[in-house]
């Protein structure tokens, strides 16, 4: 990722929690976590059910997602469709705890949630 490819990313902003924050809201669960470079929202990818992170891109225009699972570092351009390996340092932190499962949260995954995944 260049300079010039960073408007759209706040480094300083921390991640509004652990957890899709619409999931959260609804008990939902979710396959893997997203993470809002400008403004810290984390969704759900567009495997799990809902599809949040990209609902939020639509509704706010935000650019540039990073993965939120842990060991990951790569961004996402809605705008370009393009990926980056990596991106500039963002405020922790990086990931949601490496013991909260994926597919997730404990306790609200259903038994036969890779049948409902596509």
């Amino acid at each position: 990722m260049t300079t010039s490819d960073t408007a759209g990313i706040d480094p300083s902003v921390p991640p509004s929690g652990t957890g899709c924050v619409e999931c959260e809201a609804a008990q939902g669960w979710w396959f893997h976590l997203r993470r809002c470079a400008q403004c810290g929202h984390v969704g759900c990818c567009d495997d799990s059910p809902a599809k949040h992170a990209t609902a939020h891109h639509r509704s706010t225009g935000h650019p540039f997602i990073r993965s939120f699972e842990p060991g990951e570092a790569w961004f996402w351009n809605f705008e370009t469709s393009e990926l980056y390996e990596s991106g500039p340092d963002l405020a922790p932190p990086l990931s949601h705890p490496a013991d909260q499962p994926a597919p997730g949260p404990a306790g609200r995954v259903p038994a036969n949630w890779a049948q409902t995944l596509r």
